[in-house]
């Protein structure tokens, strides 16, 4: 009777100990290969980091240079983007908690708003493409911004619809009992509640779309010089560091290397201040 209990028991231990294997090696391999990424960033990028990357732009092959023009492009499409972004992702994950909630049309827009969750991103460039950049007749940085700011969107609607749900009714119960509208009791009690989740929800969407480069290719392509023009070309970060690794000048695959180490310090910043934002303070 005890040889015919301990079978299973054995055979239970030795599928848990190698489905744990299984989990500790998938794991091993994705730690192994972000520390190569990470390795290589380092290791090539952070020699050409130094004063001109951030005071000069972006050079003729053999001058000298630096990135100032790409950084603050990036910058300028990335903040035109997020204030759309956040405009509307916000409003549209406010409806979608507090109006729609299980509504069939709710249900609808939840579903669209994940199939642009995960569309390419390559998709929503030629798709600006053929609705700003083609007709308008030239690529300009506030098509980029729009092309980011769809990337952005959807990011910010799903986790402010999702922190919204997790608030307790009894806030909006209690706010409605002593005569606060409806509008009121979202702006002044819900979305103060959930603000910490919501400033989370629009860092991680910074840094989605801070590194991306396929969009801007069809609608802000690039620009060598200096300019705060937004109706034109304009210089930014991804697109620099594409052309420029793929170039045959050890100067500008120099320039390539720092611009990726920029990127990645800096969604790598975001990402630990939208979880340390995102951690819930402890209840005495």
């Amino acid at each position: 009777m005890t040889a015919v209990i301990g079978a299973p028991r054995l055979s239970r231990r030795i599928g848990e100990g190698a489905f744990l294997t299984f989990c500790w090696l998938a794991t091993g391999i994705a730690i192994l290969a972000l520390a190569a990424i990470l390795w290589s960033l380092l290791s090539q990028g952070i020699g050409g980091l130094d004063l001109d990357i951030f005071t000069k732009s972006t050079p003729a092959p053999g001058s000298e240079g630096g990135l100032l023009n790409a950084i603050l492009g990036s910058l300028m499409m990335c903040i035109v983007a997020m204030i759309g972004a956040v405009f509307i992702g916000v409003l549209a994950g406010t409806w979608l908690s507090e109006f729609a909630r299980d509504s069939q049309y709710g249900k609808v827009i939840r579903f669209l708003n994940d199939v642009l969750l995960s569309a390419p991103s390559i998709l929503i460039g030629l798709f600006i493409y053929e609705i700003l950049v083609a007709p308008l007749g030239g690529f300009s940085g506030l098509a980029g911004s729009v092309a980011l700011a769809l990337i952005a969107a959807p990011v910010i609607t799903r986790t402010t619809e999702d922190v919204l749900r997790l608030q307790p009714i009894a806030l909006r119960e209690a706010s409605v009992a002593l005569g606060a509208p409806v509008w009121s009791t979202i702006l002044t009690v819900i979305w103060k509640a959930a603000q910490g989740g919501m400033l989370t929800g629009a860092l991680l969407a910074f840094a989605r779309i801070s590194g991306e480069t396929a969009p801007l290719l069809f609608t802000a392509l690039n620009n060598q010089f200096l300019s705060l023009d937004m109706t034109k070309p304009t210089a930014n970060l991804p697109v620099v560091i594409f052309n420029f690794a793929l170039s045959a000048y050890d100067d500008w695959r120099r320039l390539a290397w720092a611009g990726a180490l920029l990127i990645a310090a800096t969604v790598l910043t975001v990402t630990i201040v939208a979880r340390i934002l995102a951690r819930e303070p402890r209840r005495s």
